[in-house]
């Protein structure tokens, strides 16, 4: 059987779209039929029914209505579902035969843009990465707010560059050319980010056509209009994007009007190891703002100064100059105080004016928008008055940066009302005043709606029936009902309209014509009302650039307000910026530890490190005493001068540091056969093959995923590394191989610390003070014993270390040393070595031996070691 025409239609739209839901508009629902009926019934927990379709069979159906369908779009999306949204695009009481459909937008986790699926706090990313063998192009860009980003990747450690700028950048979707599949790891960028990875075909990264993309969408004819380099890939990358953001939104990206080509050097570089170990924007396990440092710094007022300082986390300046720019503002503001609560005040009366501006060049805007926009620019006076005597250089830029907009307030204050509805169809927008020809013919109904409005008294008074009533509905237009208890008092000139369970429904000539007057009237209204209202939209669309300037600004000012009342309301200093290499903190705190302490006061510490008489710290002493804590702190402390914040402690020196690493406990990757000790080393490497002497390094337990002489063996090799250089790599380093403390006295750089720890009859007590020298102990068992393992196990534990300490082994006795096979015993960096083969190549004077008495000599060593 054929089918129906209906479903034909259907049919022919889901053919070009067969990797999304297509969600059918019919009337006021949206349907899905077929296999997309079955999938989306069961994820968005609707009812599935059936519909004829001219087959034999019902075909599976399911809907959901129009005005709730973004929260249903919402759970098919963050389940990776692509969604085609199919509508009616044309009137259907003047279509002739089926009523013409087209897909309108695809959405996708990387192209929302609807208010009620989007995080105001968060950035909604989609980034293009295009991968080939001359290096790596990536894009980004947040479509909400017309953000765009594009920088190209080179080097030996471009996978891992690739990774770590994904995490800093955290989209909701990665678009990728199909190719680089076989280049590079899509799983471990899948781990890594949890976003919705999408393969595209390498069509959208052909150079011609992402040229040509670009230079279409600036209205340039070359790309040094728009200050991009020359740099093919990532020319491909963000031609690719805009290809794909064009294909899904399906009209113009009429916001997307600037382009930051940046340079990843250009920022302290963070990577994924890092911003995870420190907690940045999220706990470890509980992925929890409350708890990071986001939570402890995030005091902003608008939803884009969130987002702003959330950026700023996430890339920490590595210029002094900028640095201080920042600090500087941030001190004029915590001496202030009348100002900063001044533009406290005005901020929180800004609405999200990026995302604003986004959804009046998207058409999406409505009434409320536009009174929130100019309610926001209402705001915009008072702030630029407050800043521009405030006597602060950076603070008087972002007011220079700020658009008074009037024409835009004084257009919509002119023109729409103070209570809009939520559609722009039904009219009731349009304050009076604003068009004479809306005026007239409102002015011409007017008689007309008094004659209804008054005609249920008239009525109830001429028949008698007291529970008469005049009432209104789309299908039937107006109404006179009358319950059936009092039928029988009816009038003659009522005609029957509707019959009810318990009333009837009637209609005069003289109703009628008043309602074909009043209706049709209505009905120009509506639409002259909406044509009113798309000329204010597009006259709005014409200040995007100086809206999403002022927005900036108003974003780049509330970051700074937030870190200015964080910094008054929790005693922290301003440090001193320089380009040397001396990190200095006196009576250093950790800014969300000490917030989150329940018992006791947290205990504060001292750091010194610099690139050459202290430039490793190696720090001893017993887990849970507080080590890892001091490192990180240390390390949070410079992120935060970095961004522009006062900084947690009573004075600070901070040279600027260039990259941040930390490696910090232990974690398998089994999905992909990598264990904790792989994992570890394969961290480690990545650290020692990319820091510099400008680097701040935080090594948490290095060795310690294999046996302990290997363990020693690398420690030993990594403190070496870092330290036997011209200039040491600051760092901070803890371990429990004591053995490494023996350092202090023949190596470079290294200066040894440990957590002070009092012990009293048999327990300790952790002090969490950091001091010079090196732990006598590790105190491992009285851990334990914290951590409430059995006392039985305790003795034992505390036994079997007495043995190992005295030498004792199995059976109670020492081994001979000739009893240890020989493939056992391992040679110490740390203990004089008195074989005679050692001391006899001691004393050999290389410059004095000739090639062929060194032969002889190394055949005689031969025979000996045999």
């Amino acid at each position: 059987m054929e089918l129906s025409p209906m479903m034909k239609q259907y049919m022919g739209i889901k053919e070009q779209y067969k990797d999304c839901i297509l969600f059918f508009r019919l009337g006021d629902f949206y349907e899905m039929f077929f296999e997309d009926a079955l999938i989306a019934s069961k994820e968005m927990e609707v009812t599935l029914t059936g519909k004829n379709c001219g087959q034999e069979e019902r075909a599976p159906m399911c809907g959901v209505p129009f005005h709730s369908a973004d929260t249903y779009i919402a759970r098919l999306v963050d389940k990776g579902y692509k969604v085609a949204i199919c509508e009616q695009v044309e009137d259907p009481a003047t279509a002739k035969g089926i009523v013409k459909r087209e897909v309108v937008q695809v959405i996708t986790p990387g192209t929302v843009i609807s208010q009620t699926m989007l995080n105001e706090k968060e950035n909604n990313y989609l980034a293009s990465v295009f991968v080939s063998q001359n290096g790596v192009g990536l894009s980004y860009c947040d479509i909400s707010t017309g953000e765009l980003n594009v920088t190209d990747i080179n080097g030996f450690d471009t996978f891992d560059t690739i990774v770590n700028q994904l995490v800093r950048i955290k989209p909701k979707e990665i678009i990728l050319n199909a190719s680089a599949e076989t280049l590079v790891d899509l799983e471990e960028i899948r781990t890594n980010t949890d976003a919705y990875l999408n393969l595209l075909n390498e069509a959208y990264y052909v150079p011609a056509a992402a040229t040509s993309a670009i230079l279409r969408q600036f209205s340039v004819k070359s790309m040094l209009g728009i200050g991009m380099r020359e740099c093919e890939v990532a020319v491909q990358s963000l031609g690719g994007l805009l290809s794909y953001l064009f294909d899904s939104r399906k009209h113009s990206l009429g916001h997307i009007t600037r382009l930051n080509y940046y340079d990843i050097g250009n920022y302290m570089s963070l990577d994924k190891a890092t911003i995870k170990n420190l907690e940045l924007t999220e706990t470890l396990y509980e992925k929890k703002i409350s708890g990071s440092l986001l939570g402890i710094l995030d005091k902003t007022h608008t939803a884009m100064g969130s987002r702003k300082l959330k950026q700023w986390i996430r890339e920490p300046l590595n210029r002094a100059e900028g640095i201080q720019k920042r600090l500087d503002a941030v001190e004029t503001l915590v001496n202030d105080v009348v100002l900063r609560n001044n533009l406290k005040d005005g901020l929180k009366r800004i609405y999200d004016l990026e995302r604003l501006i986004g959804r009046v060049s998207f058409g999406n805007a409505n009434g409320k928008d536009l009174l929130a926009l100019r309610n926001s620019i209402a705001i915009l006076p008072e702030i630029k008055s407050d800043l521009a005597s405030c006597g602060n250089v950076y603070l008087e830029e972002i007011e220079n940066g700020m658009d008074s907009l009037e024409q835009v307030y004084e257009t919509i204050e002119a023109s729409i009302v103070e209570d809009p509805g939520f559609t722009i169809k039904d009219g009731g927008i349009i304050k009076p005043g604003y068009s004479e020809e809306l005026d007239g013919i409102k002015f011409s109904i007017r008689d007309g709606q008094k004659w209804i409005a008054e005609l249920e008294g008239i009525e109830k008074e001429r028949t008698g029936i007291k529970n008469l009533k005049v009432g209104f509905n789309k299908v039937f237009g107006y109404y006179i009902e009358i319950t059936k208890s009092n039928y029988e008092m009816t009038p003659d000139n009522y005609i029957r309209k509707q019959t009810l369970s318990n009333c009837e429904r009637f209609i005069t000539p003289e109703l009628k014509e008043m309602e074909s007057l009043v209706l049709n009237a209505e009905t120009k209204i509506n639409q002259l009302e909406y044509e009113l209202f798309l000329g204010i939209r597009t006259f709005v669309q014409g200040y995007v650039n100086e809206i999403q300037t002022t927005s900036q600004a108003i974003a780049t000012l509330d970051a700074l307000v937030s870190f200015a009342e964080v910094s008054g309301k929790f005693s922290y200093v301003k440090p001193k910026i320089n380009t040397g290499d001396q990190l200095i903190i006196e009576k250093g705190r950790h800014p969300v530890v000490e917030q989150i302490i329940k018992d006791g006061v947290f205990v504060c510490n001292d750091t010194y490190v610099d690139g050459d008489t202290s430039s490793l710290l190696l720090i001893t002493g017993p887990n849970m005493a507080g080590k890892s804590t001091y490192m990180r702190q240390t390390a949070l402390i410079v992120l935060m001068a970095q961004i522009g914040c006062f900084v947690p402690c009573e004075s600070a020196e901070i040279g600027v540091v260039d990259r941040i690493y930390t490696r910090i406990g232990a974690s398998d990757n089994l999905t992909q056969g990598q264990s904790t000790f792989y994992v570890e080393m394969s961290e480690l490497a990545y650290i020692l093959n990319t820091s510099t002497e400008k680097s701040l390094i935080i090594l948490d337990e290095i060795g310690r995923g294999t046996s302990t002489y290997d363990g020693l063996s690398i420690a030993f090799a990594v403190v070496e590394h870092l330290c036997h250089q011209d200039k040491g790599t600051r760092t901070l380093f803890a371990t429990h191989y004591h053995e490494l403390t023996g350092l202090e006295h023949t190596m470079k750089g290294l200066k040894n610390l440990n957590v002070e720890v009092a012990e009293e009859n048999g327990n300790i007590v952790f002090l969490h003070k950091i001091i010079e020298g090196s732990a006598s102990r590790s105190y491992g068992i009285h851990v334990a014993k914290l951590a409430g393992v059995p006392r039985t196990v305790l003795e034992a534990a505390e036994l079997k270390l007495l043995e190992l300490e005295a030498g004792i082994f199995e059976g109670g006795a020492k081994p001979k040393e000739e009893a240890r096979p020989k493939e056992q015993v391992q040679l110490s960096f740390f203990e004089s070595i008195n074989d005679p083969l050692v001391q006899r190549i001691k004393g050999l004077n290389l410059m004095d031996i000739t090639p062929s008495e060194a032969i002889k000599i190394l055949e005689e060593l031969k025979e000996a070691a045999k």
